[in-house]
């Protein structure tokens, strides 16, 4: 069958996304392929397409529990039954069933951590898969902003001969990220397609402030004044909900979102922000990876990003329709102190590393330290994966230069702030890209003008309503927690 009729067939649609067909029909031909595609150009269609042509089941290791049920919920949609995700929701009992008749679900969508379970990968390696897809690969690399050592095992369930062939997909990733992602996954001279990271509906604003609280009173104040849908990034929970119970106390429909929350409470708030019963989001960077919202007109950053890649991610949630939007970036003098600790904060140190080598020379259980406190989940399942492989020293000098770049790529965005040269132009050759073109408006040192391009609000009745209601339930929960 020919791709464009079997995309007709199956998908409705007349014509591919920029991209798609090529990473496509190098995957039908059997080639490993790695594919940088910005949010929202369809990153999906290319393993689902393949899933319908090939005869055997497709593989999804996807990092977040919600992007990858958000992915199933997708296809179920669209009418598909057979689809199964293994990850940490399912009983014992669904898990069972699942393993057994895994042969039988043409996608399978698996956590990295479930599918290095004993049991979930001797079912894996038994069976003739038809393509590996690693979604959001940029997390597989060492130097990317999830750092996730299970991830970087993904390549022990892959066998080096008579495998089927992996997809990478990402929407952005340096150099340095591709170099990992095809060390890591054994890939095997790949097929690389990468899109210009450039989106041109999107403009970039700066704003510089001089006292911290400054940024608070301007964000409550351009939100009352501006139309939403929006994203507000902050670099801590008590900050996200003390933002949104602002906006809330101005009647906006907003909530805080964040990994504090239990799952089902940060589902809702997804789902109440899709449905457009919420104008504004109010969150840490867990939000936003596979939230498939079309008309996001603003995003902004109270706080500044880690990485210019995190920045990249996270203003490329606006403007999904093509239409125009606009991502503010808000500065106060010493953030960037903050920004350094945040991106710091999960790397084990050198205490750590001796901590764990001295439990596992007396013979102990190196598990005690989580339990007891003295180390964070991510700490040691960083120093589980690493001193696995690495003596006490060499992981203590990994982590110093894992720490130094992560220092490097905060310099990156301060400069970003603090530069007078085009801000697009920097974002771009951050990724190893040129601008074909100035553009209107382009950012806040090309000149732009704000008012051209977001829209003021609109207050309706329904929406003080329904903003009233939750601002009374939050302070009722308030006043008994």
């Amino acid at each position: 069958m020919k791709l464009q009729s079997a995309l007709k067939q199956y998908f409705g649609y007349d014509a591919f996304r920029p991209g798609q067909e090529e990473i496509i029909r190098n995957i039908m031909d059997g080639k490993d392929v790695v594919a940088i595609l910005p949010t929202g150009m369809g990153k999906s269609l290319c393993y689902q397409l393949p899933g319908y042509l090939f005869e055997k089941p497709v593989l999804i290791v996807s990092p977040l529990l919600s992007l990858m049920q958000d992915q199933v919920d997708q296809l179920k949609q669209m009418g598909e039954k057979r689809v199964v995700a293994l990850n940490s929701f399912l009983t014992v009992d669904q898990k069972r069933y699942a393993l057994h008749f895994l042969g039988e679900y043409r996608f399978i969508f698996a956590s990295p951590e479930m599918l290095l379970q004993p049991q979930v990968k001797a079912r894996i390696q038994e069976m003739e898969l038809s393509l590996i897809v690693a979604d959001e690969a940029h997390c597989i690399s060492q130097w990317g902003f999830d750092f996730r050592p299970d991830y970087l095992r993904i390549g022990e369930i892959l066998s080096e001969t008579n495998r089927p062939p992996i997809l990478a997909l990402s929407a952005t990733a340096t150099d340095t990220v591709l170099a990992d992602i095809q060390s890591y996954l054994k890939m095997k001279s790949p097929f690389h397609y990468v899109h210009a990271v450039n989106r041109e509906n999107i403009h970039l604003v700066k704003k510089l402030f001089s006292e911290r609280e400054e940024k608070i009173e301007w964000i409550i104040e351009h939100v009352k004044n501006t139309a939403g849908p929006g994203i507000i990034y902050t670099q801590s929970r008590s900050k996200a909900e003390a933002i949104s119970l602002q906006l809330l106390q101005q009647n906006i429909s907003a909530a805080a979102y964040h990994a504090g929350k239990e799952a089902q409470d940060r589902q809702f708030i997804q789902q109440q922000f899709l449905a457009g019963h919420l104008e504004w989001i109010v969150a840490t960077n867990a939000f936003g990876m596979g939230v498939h919202k079309e008309n996001v007109r603003q995003v902004i950053h109270e706080t500044m990003p880690a990485t210019l890649s995190n920045y990249m991610q996270e203003i490329g949630r606006a403007g999904r329709d093509g239409k125009k939007a606009v991502a503010f970036l808000l500065y106060c003098e010493g953030d960037e102190q903050f920004a350094k600790f945040i991106a710091s904060e999960d790397l084990p140190k050198n205490i750590h590393v001796d901590r764990f080598t001295e439990v596992m020379a007396t013979g102990g259980q190196p598990q005690s330290l989580l339990a007891n406190g003295e180390m964070s989940e991510v700490v040691f399942r960083v120093l589980s994966y690493w001193l696995a492989r690495e003596s006490a020293e060499e992981v203590k000098s990994r982590m110093m230069n894992l720490q130094i770049k992560k220092y490097e790529e905060v310099q990156l965005v301060l400069k970003l702030i603090k530069h007078s040269d085009c801000m697009r132009k920097q974002v771009v050759q951050y990724f190893g890209q040129q601008l074909t073109k100035q553009q209107e408006y382009c950012c806040s040192n090309c000149g732009i003008e704000i008012s051209e391009l977001v829209e003021e609000r609109e207050i309706s009745k329904t929406m003080i309503k329904m903003t009233n209601w939750q601002h009374r339930l939050k302070k009722i929960l308030l006043i008994n927690s």
